[in-house]
């Protein structure tokens, strides 16, 4: 059958669902501190189809979706946590804040983001933790102002 729309499977886009599994696998495995080769070699796999997996490029199967798990160190279920079931990740005109969840996860995604929240969640006392979310208020106030 000849495809008429001109897309073609290299100009398709990723599924919605396996870009949020793929954003999982990243998060899961920057907190674990594993490089994309150091997990592709747990698994059998070069870090390429690990980046192809972590961008959503590539689906994961359900074999190789348990065996991450297992490595990674979570359930299954850990990789469909977040997922808006109703839309498969696909934002819905109405609902303003999937932008801004968006986001979110895209900062703790980040290396930034992780950092931050390694960093923070050793703090034990809930006294330093609320100063140094005051400090940031206070900086990004300044910001503004300025």
């Amino acid at each position: 059958m000849n495809n008429n729309s001109g897309e073609t499977s290299q100009t398709r886009k990723p599924n919605p669902v396996d870009i949020h599994v793929g954003g999982r696998i990243r998060l899961r495995r920057m907190m674990n501190g594993l490089s994309q080769e150091r997990l592709g070699e747990q698994l059998g796999l070069t870090f390429q189809q690990i980046q192809k997996y972590e961008k959503g490029a590539n689906r994961v199967g359900a074999s190789r979706l348990f065996q991450l798990s297992q490595v990674l160190e979570v359930p299954v279920s850990y990789f469909f946590d977040d997922l808006d079931s109703g839309s498969h990740g696909q934002h819905s005109a109405g609902f303003a804040e999937s932008k801004s969840q968006d986001f979110v996860l895209e900062f703790l995604n980040s290396r930034e983001g992780l950092e931050l929240n390694r960093a923070f969640v050793k703090i034990q006392d809930p006294q330093v933790r609320r100063r140094v979310i005051d400090l940031i208020r206070s900086m990004t106030e300044d910001e503004k102002s300025e």
